[in-house]
């Protein structure tokens, strides 16, 4: 695989750009972009799921983004060191009956001397939410970069 910069160990903006690439790759919904981020032997706890690897990776974002329909991210850093990054977010989405939800969660990221990601642990907690309540519609745009996330 390629090097992903920036390296280990991150500075503040190093840990900022790491953390917008993320988002930036995860509202393209599109799992093997997302995937290369990732080393081929990579280790997940999501939720109360185990994945390993790039090929379960690819394979347990596609059934995500079949069941979180029109997913839209948010990531804002939240501490860094050395070769770890933690990161808060929320993100929203649609079932396939229509009600909206609102993801609420905690990462925590460990990369591989070459800028790949090695361990991701995910915390994630869901509130159902109407449309009239949602505040993340696509991709953050530029002037937005950086903003904090309200808890509510």
């Amino acid at each position: 695989m390629a090097p992903r910069p920036p390296f280990p160990p991150f500075d503040e903006q190093t840990a900022l750009q790491k953390v917008q690439a993320a988002e930036d790759a995860w509202n393209t919904r599109d799992p093997e972009r997302v995937a290369l981020a990732y080393t081929e032997d990579a280790v997940w706890r999501n939720r109360d799921r185990f994945v390993t690897g790039r090929d379960e990776i690819t394979a347990f974002l596609r059934e995500k983004w079949a069941r979180e329909l029109d997913y839209a991210l948010r990531k804002e850093l939240w501490a860094f060191e050395g070769d770890r990054i933690a990161v808060r977010f929320q993100y929203e989405f649609h079932d396939a009956a229509g009600q909206w939800w609102r993801a609420y969660g905690n990462e925590l990221w460990e990369f591989a001397e070459d800028g790949l990601m090695r361990r991701r642990e995910a915390s994630i907690n869901d509130v159902r939410i109407t449309e009239a309540e949602r505040r993340v519609f696509g991709p953050r745009p530029a002037t937005e970069r950086g903003a904090l996330l309200p808890l509510r």
